[in-house]
């Protein structure tokens, strides 16, 4: 199977996540950053979270996300813990956001 460029940073490859937008070279999923984004968190930020990406990767899948919203949503939708499993910790620190 072959990877498949969809923009300069951002490729889909069956063998990882089922073929998701992730970023060249990683198994991150635009997906990822898009939630990290949608939490608040400003670009710059993200990579404090995903300190193996580059600013640059960050804002393409993001500028991908913006041209793919409802594909990427449904992945996102799909992959959600529900709220009965989210960890009292972890739901106090996103209450913060």
């Amino acid at each position: 199977m072959f990877a498949e460029a969809c923009s300069r940073y951002v490729t889909r490859n069956p063998e990882i996540l089922g073929g998701e937008p992730i970023i060249t070279g990683t198994r991150t999923s635009v997906r990822a950053i898009v939630g990290l984004w949608r939490l608040g968190i400003m670009p710059e930020e993200i990579l404090n979270h995903l300190p193996h990406l580059t600013l640059a990767q960050v804002f393409d899948a993001l500028s991908f996300y913006l041209d793919h919203q409802s594909e990427i949503n449904e992945y996102i939708e799909r992959n959600k813990v529900p709220d009965e499993l989210v960890h009292p910790s972890v739901k106090a620190v996103l209450g913060g956001l």
